[in-house]
């Protein structure tokens, strides 16, 4: 299209100039037009910088197809606004990686109808005092920043749309735009996102989605404020806060997230009312760090479409839930650490897949009038330091009422379980507890269960319709004062009989100790985990492993030798220890020394043992005086991938810091380079990771591991990386007479017995299996142990005094369902 006429009308009064004509080009035409001037542009591509500095109107020509007056400079901004001039119906087009198409500096302009089409920074630029309304714009530029608001920029932006952008779809630094009925979308890094101090952003009615990136992102004492808002469809986490930011959001739906609906960390603070967060992957609020605080009122968390706790709140931050619904999850609140706390007041907790309410390593939780139904447990207060208050609480339908156990010490105030499936209060291995005016109603075990001589107190309780007695008590262990029970008069005179001493309350029977509750082990046989389930470590850094006790190689290479199957790893790992080992006396010696490159590649399904593999060979390395400690720094894409430039290099050198001296064990190592990746930021921590390796190459042993053809894929995507991993070792997975020892290694460690015909039913289980996606190898034989252990529970707890023999024999009616396992 050949370049147009441009007619300028002139508005003012001034006698001496002309009140309008035509002119060959733009530029031209804005050399003599002045404030109200009108220029009508006529169709045709414009190769020219234009620069507005009076407040003209710059239009397109009425009733004019939609672009067909386009303003296309070959270089520089395509049209810069220094005054508050109207501009209408154009279509701008820019090719600057340096510099903006649209560039607006000052005044208060109104913009609307433009197109932006561009390659260039960014589509729109706001900044200095400008404060321009933008209306029905439309903003592509895969190769920068959608709309870009810096420097004490502001201005309203309405109803317009970010079709793509290959950077954040809305960046904001130090500027303050209002957002009405917007849509932010296909943008490659943040849909929304604002940073640094003084920055701050309101959006109203507008939406956020298929992002390749965090959906919304404040960071860096910014603010901001989300009404009827929507964000859906990320490939990262939906809302993050960082570092003192502040968040509000209003009426906002946050939907279909596969990472975290709302992570926040580093002393920010998100308030949320009316609004609704659902199917999401990790967590529905993951909040960390002291100083970090989240308070809710009337908003719904449900439907999570993964394995983690709807609410994860540790190391010291706090959350709030008013009036708030949590259900359709694998597990409610999350609450470990000392300093972190949870405060829930008139609030729904239902159909809870395992726990609604687990507080763990010091922390606390405070429940007040609030309603648990349908959960595994409905509260489980697990070690020593947690505990908090649930007053005037409901539980019902659950497998547990509530659970205390190593020395957790929680306050139970008017408190009622009805039906629980198994015991209403449960307490065991040194657990404490004072319980208040509490009921059982309706329970098919006891009402209150407690062992281990445990130095529980109950006042004013009662219990009623329970299937095995009311109190289940072991010697010298709680106090009960004014405890009531509806249980017949036949057996508390058979139970006075019996000694349970004077003084004793109606209904309360006095047993000896009896078993606790078995501890857990993860998914490798022969390793114990003191820590309560859930996500890795979110928070950047990782799940550290503590630097191992000082052991020799042979006696790590032992533990290693015991482990079930890998044959071949084991080789493998015997083979590389070897040639170090030669190598190191070899320099004593005064001798050459063969290279021998320790970073490793580990390939195989979940639950082979990757993660405990890696662990003894740093303690093997540390051994051997290669390494400083030998401890393990295991991490994932979400710890190394940071959501905007810049922010991965920061993330992955953290990361590799922590790992010096020791193994920086990288898991899912591919889903850093994900085949439709475009501008994907894990290129970069790939990219970084190189370069780390090569310049601190004694410091740091690094293994990546995951699925073999992923894993294969990606050693390809960087040049330096298949040259800095020369060894991959394969762990392949586990068979049916591996898997069956992997459970007769859980029964040993955890005191148990495989009965009569039980090894031979477990064999014919695992051989039937199906090994689909969900399998999860060790994993799976882990579950398989703890669902005959749930069942065998089932089974003995029917019978009056159980021998040893029934106390420990497994037999194969206590096996699962092989549709039940994972």
């Amino acid at each position: 299209m050949a370049q147009g006429t441009v007619q300028v009308t002139h508005g003012g009064a001034s006698r001496w100039r002309r009140r309008s004509g035509e002119y060959p080009t733009l530029s031209a035409a804005l050399a003599v037009a002045g404030d109200g001037d009108v220029l009508s542009i006529a169709p045709g591509t414009y190769r020219e910088n234009l620069v507005l500095r009076h407040a003209v109107t710059l239009r397109g020509p009425e009733g004019a197809v939609a672009g067909s007056v386009r303003i296309a400079p070959l270089d520089g901004v395509a049209l810069t606004v220094r005054a508050s001039a109207v501009v209408q119906d154009l279509y701008l087009e820019g090719a600057d990686r340096a510099a903006p198409a649209l560039l607006v500096e000052d005044g208060c302009p109104e913009l609307s109808d433009l197109r932006v089409h561009t390659r260039s920074a960014a589509g729109i630029e706001v900044r200095g005092g400008a404060r321009p309304l933008v209306r029905r714009c439309t903003v592509e530029n895969p190769a920068g920043v959608g709309i870009s608001v810096l420097d004490g920029g502001g201005g309203v932006f309405e109803e317009c749309e970010v079709v793509a952008a290959g950077q954040a779809g809305v960046s904001v630094r130090g500027g303050h735009p209002r957002l009405e009925r917007c849509r932010i979308h296909h943008s490659t890094g943040a849909g929304i996102a604002v940073t640094g101090d003084g920055s701050g952003l309101e959006a109203l009615g507008c939406e956020v989605y298929e992002i390749k990136g965090t959906g919304v992102q404040i960071a860096a004492r910014a603010v901001a404020r989300l009404t009827d808002c929507s964000v859906h469809r990320t490939s990262a986490d939906g809302v993050t806060l960082d570092t003192d930011a502040v968040l509000t959001l209003a009426g906002c739906d946050i939907h279909d997230i596969p990472e975290n609906a709302v992570d926040l960390r580093s002393r920010s603070v998100l308030t949320l009312s009316r609004t609704t967060v659902r199917r999401f992957g990790r967590n529905g609020l993951s909040v960390w760090d002291p100083g970090t605080r989240v308070d809710a009122e009337s908003c719904e968390i449900h439907d999570s479409t993964g394995d983690y706790p709807a609410v994860w709140i540790s190391d010291g931050a706090s959350a709030s839930l008013d009036s708030c619904r949590v259900h359709d999850v694998p597990d409610a609140l999350f609450v470990l650490d000392r300093g972190s706390r949870v405060d829930v007041v008139d609030s729904d907790l239902s159909q809870v897949r395992n726990t609604a309410v687990s507080v763990s390593d010091g922390a606390s939780a405070q429940l007040d009038d609030c309603r648990i139904r349908e959960a595994g447990t409905g509260a489980w207060f697990r070690d020593h330091g947690s505990g908090g208050t649930l007053a005037n609480c409901t539980i019902d339908g659950v497998q547990t009422g509530v659970i205390v156990t190593k020395g957790a010490d929680p306050v139970l105030e008017r408190c009622t379980v009805s039906s629980p499936a198994e015991a209403g209060f449960y307490v065991s291995a040194g657990g404490r507890g004072t319980f208040t005016a509490c009921r059982v109603s309706g329970s098919s075990g006891f009402g209150f269960h407690v062992i281990d001589g445990c130095r529980t107190t109950l006042t004013r309780c009662h219990t009623e319709r329970c299937a095995r007695g009311g109190y289940e008590f072991a010697e010298d262990g709680p106090l009960a004062e004014e405890c009531t029970s509806d249980e017949s008069g036949t057996r508390l005179a058979a139970q006075a009989a019996a000694g349970a001493g004077a003084g004793a309350q109606p209904g309360i029977r006095t047993v000896a100790a009896a078993q606790g509750l078995a501890d857990r082990a993860d998914g490798v046989p022969g390793q114990r985990s003191a820590a309560p389930p859930g996500p890795p470590a979110a928070d950047g850094s990782g799940a550290t492993a503590g630097p191992p006790a000082a052991r020799g190689s042979g006696e790590v290479l032992g533990q290693l030798d015991a482990l079930v199957g890998l044959d071949s790893v084991k080789r493998e790992v015997r083979a590389l220890t070897d040639m170090i080992e030669v190598g190191r006396r070899r320099q004593q010696a005064g001798l050459k020394a063969a290279s021998v490159r320790r970073h490793l590649v580990f390939t195989g399904s979940p639950g082979t043992g990757k993660t405990t593999v890696a662990r003894l060979y740093g303690e093997i390395l540390a051994s051997l005086g290669v390494l400083e400690r030998g401890h393990l720094v295991e991490v994932s894409r979400v710890d190394l991938v940071g959501e905007h430039i810049g922010s991965t290099a920061i993330r992955t050198q953290e990361a590799f810091d922590r790992a010096r001296g020791g193994v920086l064990f990288i898991d899912e190592a591919y889903a850093l380079a994900p085949e439709d990746s475009g501008r994907d930021f894990g290129r970069e921590a790939i990219d970084t990771l190189v370069k780390l390796m090569e310049d601190h190459r004694e410091a740091v042993v690094v293994i990546v591991a995951g699925y073999t053809e992923e894993m294969d894929r990606f050693l390809t995507v960087n040049p330096g990386v298949a040259s800095r991993f020369s060894r991959t070792i394969t762990f392949g997975d586990y068979g049916p007479r591996e898997l069956l020892r992997i459970v007769e290694q859980q029964a040993e460690e955890h005191e148990y017995r495989l009965g009569e015909g039980t090894g031979e039913a477990l064999l014919a289980y695992f051989t039937e299996l199906p090994k689909g996606p969900a399998f999860g190898n060790g994993r799976t034989a882990r579950q398989t142990f703890e669902s005959m252990v749930e069942r065998h529970a089932g089974r003995v707890a029917q019978l009056a005094e159980p021998s040893t023999d029934d106390l420990t024999l497994l037999f194969p009616a206590d096996l699962p369902a092989p549709a039940a396992a994972h």
